[in-house]
């Protein structure tokens, strides 16, 4: 019997990184190569806010370019990975399962936090690719907790594929790059030991536990994809770092793995 495969947390980035790799895109490669090839990836993004669930149901996703103010060739990438009616309808049989509301939207395709990654890992576009939103009014527990009712998946051959990212503020960072400043590299440093160490009760407060948390995330959305990942790997699952790093100065391209032995 093939082991379950692990959940798999990536700081997206910039949109641009589906131009240019970089060292976090080539990173991406690496890991679409590294991972048992999955029948499906559930991708939940940042980038798809909701009050409750909500999980997309298409024969084939609509590359949503959610951006403003990039060169054009961006908005000329396509990413038609197919789509999965069936993997939304298991996402609802789950999710209903343990009492938790879920709406299933049958037009919306993959916004940028979905498709950039996508496109590193699987160029081919030839992975059929459901999305899950995040609920920025609700905290971390919560989103374990939506993660765990996802945890089955991990035997069926889905991946879950959480992006978000590890420090996100827009309004801190450096466009022609620079050094990485100390509050972001204190909590980037504090997210990479509170996983290693296993300390769950500090990770699920990390607005109270973690330094300057809300400078690191003035907004929770774009860090609450972790937790869901964290939550469908298990019990108190291991946490590996798969990549460190930043871009435009403070903000983190951090990668985790949770409960594989992934070698990438």
């Amino acid at each position: 019997m093939a082991k379950p495969l692990p959940t798999i947390f990536l700081s997206h980035g910039s949109p641009m990184l589906a131009l240019d790799a970089g060292a976090a895109g080539q990173f991406w490669a690496k890991l679409g190569k590294a991972l048992p090839r999955p029948k499906s990836v559930l991708v939940v993004s940042a980038h798809w806010n909701t009050r409750e669930p909500a999980v997309n149901a298409v024969t084939v996703n609509e590359t949503i370019h959610d951006f403003y103010n990039f060169p054009a060739p961006l908005y000329q990438i396509s990413y038609p990975a197919p789509g999965s009616p069936a993997l939304a309808g298991r996402v609802a049989e789950l999710l209903k399962g343990a009492g938790i509301p879920l709406a299933v939207d049958p037009a919306r395709g993959l916004d940028h936090g979905a498709w950039v990654p996508l496109k590193n890992m699987y160029p081919g576009h030839d992975i059929p690719a459901a999305q899950l939103s995040v609920q920025p009014l609700k905290d971390a527990l919560w989103h374990q907790r939506l993660g765990r009712a996802l945890a089955p998946l991990r035997d069926e051959n889905v991946l879950i594929l959480a992006t978000g990212g590890a420090v996100h503020n827009l309004g801190e960072i450096a466009r022609d790059g620079g050094p990485v400043p100390d509050w972001a590299r204190n909590f980037d440093d504090w997210l990479a030991k509170t996983l290693k160490d296993g300390d769950e009760q500090a990770f699920l407060d990390w607005n109270k536990s973690a330094p300057e948390p809300l400078r690191a995330q003035p907004t929770p959305e774009h860090f609450l994809p972790i937790f869901v990942a964290y939550g469908a790997a298990g019990v108190h699952p291991k946490a590996t770092q798969l990549y460190k790093g930043f871009t435009l100065g403070s903000m983190s391209m951090a990668a985790y793995e949770f409960g594989g032995e992934l070698a990438a």
